[in-house]
């Protein structure tokens, strides 16, 4: 196979010294991962554009893509190692040299080893993400269980709702679908390359698709042959009231549950007291459009529903994920064509449709007899399938400042303002023996660090990646990292040289641990170095059935709506049935209105964007987004000053009214720093499945400031 040269040549037909290097965008890693075209003049970016032919994006971009450019040389980028001098958050530090941070940081860990215990390490994965596999690998070597990431509240609970359904990863066969059930999903603001290039071609060739959000969105007015607009957080039971109609009218695959479906019975039993009037009480959905919604799917021969984090943001939210998954188990919509197909991670939890060994890369160090991570006893099922800490509970850990609690903490990439009441983080931070934090930017969480390393972006690194249907591509660097910054992976490598860490393929760095796990490839890693993604030779798709004719990997083999693994552990306290809790509210009377925060908005992805001008200037003061009902009620016009109230604070917004938004519903978007929601919403409203917070469920009051 012929090599392409990294270099991509000049631009056609010009003189100007500009060349144009492919790269990828990894702002919102590892979604969609969209092909960049970079010019590049004297060793620096003056444009981006999108590469055309490139899978999934095919070209186009979206407004976080674009501003890929600002991104990269934005004012606060880091340097240089820096050393801090000041009170830990004002932000005061040195340079110093890479040498100097090594041995601190290196010295510092491993007397905390030798002091106290590797269980009194923590390591955490932020944004980005493509280094996580030696992270975790990283502090299975250094021997603590204490490895975690912002999974712990992104889209590993409907991950986890599948493990326990089918002990599987789950895809989509859109290609062959009839019915396309977006669930909580927007596309046009989180996943626009999927919009553009697949679902718009699939309705136009006859694809129904239907719309569960309580706003008005894009996709909503768009998309939507039906649009369903449930409370907040009752997703689960508008699932259950469907279900109740399929069930009811015989309009479920009797024969599919017969050979495939454990628990059958049992889930029927629970679901007929969700009756659709019974729905419509507990979600606000009319009764006529649950009943027209189950008829939309019986008359459907092929069902896949896309994952969106959004669902698991919820006390209920693993339970509310496996009720709506129940929908396509008891229609057969599952291992069959055009329905939701059974699938493997192949390199960083992308489904690529081929094995590699990356959970082999991870789990060969997993110190298994090492203490528990932090919150696997009060959440054991996350314990259970991730083995991962629940990062929701490290600052708890911390600020109990016990002989549990962690004393160093190696960050890349950590935003604290993800976490629920936040400042938590904030107090935990300063109580730390030592805190590295990895970034391409001085966050307001790197100014509580005692070290911060420079990392660099996508454009200044080269980096393996795959996409479904067997691509695979090793990208070039478009320019230098800029100062002294390094990749994340080479820097966990320096760091296990320095530590001298009993792991030789860490220390051998980021291209010896891709050789080593994706070895048995028929492509080798120097011929995935070409200008685009290539198809690995011999690639064969899935072969459609082939799961359950062979059986599940789940205790009885089959499909479980009853859950044998959660049945097994009756200490756990958690139910196997997919069974419905409304959303946990304080006080209903002096907090009377839901509240979302974190709904996305185009030009940004948690804080990451919003230090980038042309992103900010789409949406530059934190806002609140109510209903014209609420805010005439209220005496509230557009632009003014509202107080949002929680049991644990308040903060004021200016105030949006807009028909999108349904009465007694309030939305606001997060990661300002200036008016940050997270800090006011309830730390401790979990979900006990898997820890995830209640971000869009969670309930306020609110008030015109005068």
């Amino acid at each position: 196979m012929t090599v392409i040269d990294y270099m991509h040549g000049k631009v056609p037909g010009t003189d100007s010294g500009i060349e144009i290097h492919h790269s990828m965008c990894d702002i919102c890693t590892p979604g969609m991962q969209c092909g960049l075209d970079a010019y590049v003049k004297d060793g620096k970016i003056i444009k981006i554009e999108g590469t055309e032919g490139f899978p999934v994006s095919s070209g186009k971009l979206c407004t976080k893509g674009a501003g890929n450019r600002q991104f990269v040389y934005r004012e606060d980028r880091i340097l240089t190692p820096l050393k801090r001098v000041g009170e830990r958050g004002e932000g005061k530090f040195e340079p110093i040299s890479w040498d100097e941070a090594l041995d601190t940081i290196s010295a510092k860990f491993l007397e905390v080893r030798e002091k106290y215990g590797a269980d009194k390490a923590a390591f955490y994965s932020g944004y980005s993400k493509y280094y996580r596999f030696m992270l975790r690998r990283f502090a299975g070597a250094y021997g603590t269980q204490n490895y975690g990431t912002e999974s712990s509240a992104c889209f590993t609970s409907g991950w986890m709702a599948w493990q326990v359904a089918s002990g599987r990863e789950m895809g989509m066969d859109m290609g062959n679908a009839e019915l396309l059930i977006g669930w909580g999903a927007n596309g046009f603001h989180s996943r626009y390359p999927m919009v553009r290039n697949e679902i718009r071609n699939k309705q136009n060739r006859g694809m129904k698709i239907m719309i569960v959000d309580p706003r008005i969105t894009p996709a909503s007015q768009r998309l939507a042959d039906l649009h369903l607009r449930p409370h907040l957080g009752t997703d689960g039971a508008l699932a259950l009231a469907i279900a109740h109609v399929l069930i009811e009218n015989g309009w479920v695959d009797l024969p599919y549950i017969e050979k495939y479906v454990h628990g059958f019975e049992e889930y029927k039993a629970y679901v007929q007291q969700f009756t659709p009037e019974k729905g419509e009480e507990l979600t606000g959905v009319p009764a006529k459009d649950i009943i027209a919604a189950a008829e939309m799917i019986h008359s459907s021969k092929g069902i896949c529903i896309p994952e969106s984090s959004t669902l698991g943001h919820h006390r209920n939210g693993m339970q509310n994920y496996r009720a709506l998954m129940s929908l396509l188990i008891i229609t057969g919509n599952v291992d069959r064509k055009g329905a939701q197909l059974p699938t493997v991670f192949s390199f960083m939890e992308r489904p690529s449709g081929f094995s590699t060994h990356e959970e082999e890369f991870m789990d060969e160090k997993y110190p298994e007899d090492a203490p528990k991570a932090i919150g696997a006893d009060e959440f054991p099922l996350w314990y259970h399938i991730r083995k991962d800490m629940q990062a929701n509970r490290l600052a708890d850990n911390i600020l109990k400042q016990d002989e549990h609690s962690v004393k160093v903490l190696l960050a890349l990439g950590m935003n604290y303002r993800m976490f629920t009441e936040d400042n938590k983080y904030i107090e935990a931070l300063k109580k730390l023996d030592m805190f590295v934090d990895v970034d391409l930017f001085m966050t307001d969480t790197a100014k509580y660090a005692d070290i911060v390393l420079p990392a660099c972006s996508s454009l200044e690194r080269e980096q393996f990646i795959s996409y479904p249907g067997g691509m695979v591509w090793y990208f070039p660097k478009a320019i230098e990292p800029l100062g002294e910054s390094k990749s994340d992976p080479e820097i966990l490598s320096l760091l296990a040289r320095k530590m001298d860490l009993d792991d030789d393929l860490l220390k051998a760095g980021y291209e010896a641990c891709v050789r080593w796990i994706i070895r048995d490839l028929s492509l080798d890693l120097d011929e995935m170095k070409t200008e685009k993604p290539v198809k690995l030779p011999g690639f064969k798709p899935y072969e459609i059935g082939s799961s359950l004719e062979k059986g599940l990997p789940t205790p009885t083999g089959k499909l479980e709506l009853y859950s044998e693994i959660i049945a097994s552990h009756p200490e756990w306290g958690l139910d196997p049935l997919p069974t419905y809790t409304s959303p946990y509210n304080p006080d209903p009377e002096a907090y009377p209105f839901q509240l979302c925060a974190g709904a996305r908005i185009p030009n940004a992805l948690h804080s990451r964007l919003h230090d980038v001008p042309w992103e900010r200037s789409l949406l530059p003061e934190p806002s609140v987004e109510m209903s014209p009902e609420d805010a005439e009620a209220l005496g509230i016009e557009l632009g003014d000053d509202v107080e949002i109230i929680t049991n644990i604070g308040s903060l004021t917004f200016k105030a949006i009214p807009t028909a999108t938004i349904m009465p007694g519903d309030v939305f606001i978007y997060h990661g300002y720093r200036e008016k940050d929601i997270n800090s006011i919403l309830d730390g401790d409203n979990l979900d006990p499945y898997t820890g995830f917070p209640a971000y869009r469920s969670a309930y306020c009051n609110i008030r015109r400031i005068s």
